[in-house]
């Protein structure tokens, strides 16, 4: 997937958090938005997902050189981030597999190998709701990860994850992921080693 930005900016109130982002994000590349905490990385990210309009300029969207409206984009991506909820009365085996009816996983790997993967076939069966916090960003970054979308969006994604998780995070996009475009928003270098790219999102402000 690409998206082209063309001046694009977005503003709350009278205050703009980004303006004048004029970008190309080519397919299959790797991206990182760095910026300082509360600088408007997420935001960004939520603009190029299409959850969000933004107040000037313009975003396109393309797949296979074919330009998309922007209330289709939800089936082309998947995001993993601190903020999304997930169902925490179901299993990570229902959770998975109640996340494949709506956005079908990558063939090849079954549910209980992504388990597996993740380090969570002992806690399979137990509700989600018991798992730690780490636990849980382990299976967000998988049903992200392993979805069958050509846009990959990643926001903090190794919060409340240890030096195992961060180790597993850059083994999985790197192992899973090579023919997708990823983007990462973060302030954390071993988030986004490695992205191609680099976008200060100071660089768009007022």
């Amino acid at each position: 997937m690409r998206i082209t930005c063309s001046d694009a900016g977005k503003r709350f109130n009278r205050e703009w958090i980004f303006r004048r982002f004029s970008y190309d994000f080519l397919a299959a590349h790797k991206y990182a938005i760095t910026g300082p905490n509360g600088s408007g990385k997420s935001t960004l990210l939520q603009v190029l997902s299409s959850s969000m309009a933004v107040n000037a300029g313009k975003i396109e969207w393309y797949d296979d050189g074919n330009i998309k409206e922007p209330e289709s984009i939800f089936q082309y991506f998947s995001l993993a981030a601190p903020y999304l909820d997930i169902i925490e009365e179901m299993t990570a085996l229902e959770f998975l597999r109640f996340h494949n009816q709506f956005k079908q996983l990558m063939t090849g790997t079954s549910i209980k190998e992504i388990i597996y993967l993740i380090g969570l076939e002992k806690a399979a069966d137990k509700q989600i709701r018991y798992y730690s916090s780490g636990m849980k960003q382990r299976l967000k970054l998988a049903q992200a990860i392993f979805s069958d979308v050509p846009l990959l969006l990643l926001d903090e994604p190794c919060t409340n994850l240890d030096a195992a998780g961060y180790e597993l995070y850059n083994h999985l996009v790197q192992t899973f992921c090579n023919y997708k475009t990823i983007i990462v928003s973060s302030n954390d270098p071993a988030e986004y080693s490695f992205c191609d790219h680099r976008i200060s999102i100071m660089d768009y402000k007022q």
